[in-house]
């Protein structure tokens, strides 16, 4: 039997997990040399001082690195988790504990107590709100729209308590928001073109020392380490199909490939589909994949892209698994109707029995990679909450200039993260001479 423990207004699982939160963060501390001097100038400058800031984030060893980081610059933190599978309960013991930290995430909570966290974390009334997709940001977009039958219960019935002039002193008290991840940022963009974006949004997944490296090197590694911690299957020289081929799905395809498998693409953008062709994959529609993968993974932020037609069509013993951030990519409604289960056979396996064949999917469908495994390793997650933090500051420096749209983080601080990463890392490059500065700059100088 679990304990909930309720200290400094939380809900996490159990206090008594927090040694070990507090060992796993300190080891993750070590591959976040950047987000540590963040940390250290943060402490001696204090830039978010009064400021209360509500987090929706995956609650890992990683983020709670980042936690204590703008609690360091001065914020008042709020964390609730952004998936009902990916928190980490020891992890939130540490943070509430050790930090005094307001916490509201339980690993396998379910849908009402998920919703009633995101509504913790929007009474707290934040200056700031950090999301990795969008749900903190929705909610708040929800009540300055009034679609209140939009909102899950627990949300919904906060907000009717509230008077009129109350809920819209939540939304008008925001002075600006970070958002993490891909499907997030589709979501807000989505907001701003159609003129309802409340507040301005900087979109940390759009920076260079992001996406190139936490989608690509940090998907890539924690979603083949998730697939292989829920299964134990021998990836070399099985067929594993990848859906998408973003920097998500490059990552994973390449790490696919690295462990032997033989690695089919599936796409719908032609350029990304040629460049997965020129890069040495297969490249199919994923009618004729279903038909030859053993395992397939999808990683593309849309809807249904695993249905029951392609389910259909699959081996007998096909491994079905998301790294998308929602549990919508695999149509799991579609499959309930057709097919008998599930049947847990491991830890994040579930067998479901379709035409006389099996069907494994792992994890109800949500993100492998920290459902079964860890996340992405904290050296890669180190350039991507340094951008989260200096977002933070830069909302906060910035908010009266900032106009209601989706941002990205300046291109200056995008560089430095990456120069501090390198000088952790050992690493030096070379600089311009003026000679070549000069050339650069001019149209003047001939060939």
């Amino acid at each position: 039997m679990t304990t909930t423990a309720r200290a400094v207004a939380s809900d996490v699982k159990d206090l008594s997990l927090a040694a070990e939160g507090r060992r796993r963060t300190e080891w993750a501390e070590r591959s976040m040399p950047v987000l540590r001097l963040i940390r250290e100038r943060f402490t001696r400058e204090r830039p978010l001082a009064g400021r209360r800031l509500s987090a929706c984030l995956h609650v890992t060893t990683e983020t709670a690195n980042l936690a204590v980081t703008l609690q360091a610059g001065g914020a008042d933190v709020a964390l609730c988790g952004s998936n009902p599978l990916s928190t980490q309960d020891d992890v939130a013991a540490h943070l509430v504990k050790d930090h005094g930290i307001k916490v509201f995430a339980i690993k396998g909570e379910d849908h009402a107590t998920y919703y009633e966290h995101i509504r913790a974390a929007l009474a707290h009334r934040p200056d700031i709100t950090m999301d990795d997709g969008a749900d903190l940001v929705g909610a708040l977009h929800m009540i300055a729209l009034n679609r209140l039958d939009d909102l899950a219960p627990p949300v919904r019935r906060w907000v009717e308590s509230l008077s009129g002039a109350d809920r819209k002193a939540i939304v008008a008290g925001v002075a600006g928001s970070t958002e993490e991840t891909t499907t997030g940022v589709i979501r807000l963009k989505a907001m701003a073109r159609d003129g309802v974006l409340q507040f301005p949004v900087i979109a940390v997944n759009d920076s260079d020392t992001k996406h190139l490296f936490d989608n690509r090197y940090g998907t890539g590694q924690s979603t083949l380490d998730g697939i292989l911690r829920a299964t134990n299957l021998l990836v070399a020289g099985s067929t594993i199909v990848v859906a998408g081929y973003g920097w998500c799905g490059r990552g994973f395809a390449l790490r696919a490939r690295g462990a032997g498998a033989n690695v089919i693409v599936t796409e719908i953008d032609p350029l990304k589909a040629l460049e997965a062709q020129m890069d040495g994959y297969r490249v199919l529609p994923m009618a004729e994949a279903a038909r030859v993968g053993d395992v397939f993974v999808t990683l593309t932020g849309n809807i249904h892209v695993l249905r029951v037609e392609h389910m259909r069509a699959m081996k007998d013993g096909a491994v079905l698994a998301n790294s998308g951030h929602f549990n919508v990519e695999i149509d799991l409604d579609g499959l309930k109707q057709a097919a008998q289960g599930p049947t847990r056979v491991r830890e994040f396996v579930d067998e479901w029995r379709l035409g006389g064949k099996r069907v494994f999917v792992l994890a109800d469908g949500r993100l492998i990679n920290l459902a079964a495994a860890e996340g992405h390793p904290a050296s890669v997650m180190d350039m991507s909450f340094a951008n989260q933090a200096l977002a933070a500051e830069h909302v906060v420096q910035h908010a009266r200039e900032l106009t209601k749209d989706v941002h990205r983080i300046p291109r200056e601080l995008d560089a430095e993260i990456a120069r501090l990463k390198l000088a952790a890392m050992g690493v030096a490059i070379d600089t311009l001479t003026p000679e070549q500065q000069k050339y650069l700059a001019s149209w003047e100088m001939g060939t």
